[in-house]
């Protein structure tokens, strides 16, 4: 289910139990509404597999986090004791459900799932198959039925930017130094999210916010589980944020969690700017920052365009030209390109280098205009769409990226029939 609601093959599907230990996030869009999708692994008790324990703790923490949990069941197997263990864990949480009941490949076997209405929860019983797509449309009108209204943002225009990275990298010290000193702050509201601070500042006559994912706290019995509960603040901070800071520490470089991060950032098309913090303990000589930025650009491929620099909390250093790129990848992010500028420049790049033919058949793009949406896209209006591959949309892209200034923000490329 969650590669279907992601439209993806990132989750491993075995039938196996305990395939699923790590976490996966995902984005997913329906009827317009996007929304963030957790695949938590399987919920067991009474085993002796050490995993367990750990996913328990990882599943209670999603439900604690989650605006709707789906809670699946098998329709081959039927009600089973663990389904009514889960059925009172949700209940006693407080939440909305949405009550899939999978494996249900076609309407003569809807039946089969009437019996997990004794499971006495509020949601109705959506017949689906993950596998065919059976049924999808209804649970998923559903599912965004009960999502929250999504907040307006529009009315100030103030950019919101987050500092995001693993726990102790240097964010609360970050945040100090921008508050504490050379600053006229206006207001510190509390964010709706527990440990998520919502600081309102003014920097040389710019007004901006600040969302401080710093207050991590530690929750009883989940001592273990801090690496997946900063990563379950960090989503929720990234999709409040126009433009996220993202600190690494230079003694370690950009880790596996910094890099799941970054992408989290990425297909949640906001802004970023990479913060390399503590480079001050770094020993250095001439080459050091270059290679060390190479070293980051490798890791983040094929999104490079993004920009670097090279902090130091303790000394200050960079601090506040960090904040100035941020702005700088804040406008970026909402810079407009007229059609008549795109298809001067564009029209003549594909006429010479068109997309390699596919099926014996010649991809005509006509012209390219660029569309209202949240970070800088583009319709390229042509013969055969289905016939655009991504290394020519890549091609594309690198293109429009030399031309225009579009540093630290993603590109999307749609191309739809004229």
């Amino acid at each position: 289910m969650f590669n279907r609601l992601t439209e993806t093959k990132d989750a491993i599907i075995d039938p196996t139990s305990g395939t699923t230990r790590d976490r996966k996030y995902g984005r997913a869009e329906w009827i317009g509404r996007q929304f963030t999708v957790i695949d938590t692994g399987g919920w067991i008790t009474k085993s002796d597999d050490a995993f367990e324990a750990a996913i328990r703790a990882q599943v209670q923490i999603s439900i604690e986090e989650a605006a709707v949990i789906v809670f699946m069941v098998d329709s081959q197997t039927g009600l089973t004791d663990l389904d009514e263990d889960i059925a009172r864990l949700l209940r006693k949480s407080g939440k909305e459900v949405v009550l899939a009941c999978n494996k249900v490949d076609t309407a003569s076997h809807d039946t089969f799932s009437s019996e997990f209405y004794k499971l006495g929860l509020e949601s109705a019983v959506h017949p689906v198959s993950s596998s065919s797509g059976y049924g999808t449309g209804d649970f998923l009108d559903a599912l965004v039925a009960l999502l929250p209204a999504e907040p307006i943002t529009e009315e100030s225009g103030v950019p919101k930017f987050a500092v995001v990275g693993k726990p102790n990298v240097g964010k609360s010290t970050l945040i100090n130094t921008l508050v504490g000193k050379e600053r006229n702050i206006v207001t510190d509201i509390a964010g709706t999210t527990r440990d998520s601070v919502h600081t309102d500042f003014n920097l040389y006559g710019f007004d901006f916010e600040l969302i401080d994912t710093a207050g991590l706290r530690r929750k009883k019995q989940i001592e273990d589980q801090l690496e997946f509960y900063s990563t379950v603040r960090t989503i929720r901070s990234i999709e409040q944020s126009d433009v996220c800071l993202l600190l690494l520490d230079a003694q370690n470089g950009m880790e596996r969690q910094d890099q799941a991060i970054f992408w989290q950032v990425v297909n949640s098309y906001r802004g970023v700017v990479i913060l390399v913090n503590k480079w001050d303990l770094i020993s250095k000589d001439t080459g050091t920052m270059k290679e060390f930025e190479a070293s980051i650009r490798e890791k983040i491929a094929p999104f490079t365009d993004v920009p670097i620099v090279f902090t130091s909390n303790l000394t200050k250093q960079r601090i506040l030209k960090a904040f100035e790129v941020a702005m700088e990848v804040f406008e970026n992010r909402k810079r407009k390109i007229s059609t008549s500028q795109l298809n001067d420049f564009l029209l003549p790049i594909m006429k010479n280098q068109p997309p390699p033919m596919y099926k014996g058949k010649m991809v005509r793009i006509k012209y390219v205009t660029q569309i209202q949406s949240q970070t800088p896209t583009f319709a390229f209006y042509c013969n055969l769409p289905q016939y655009v591959k991504d290394p020519y949309k890549r091609f594309l892209e690198n293109h429009i990226r030399s031309e225009y200034n579009l540093s630290g923000v993603t590109i999307r490329l749609f191309f739809r029939e004229k």
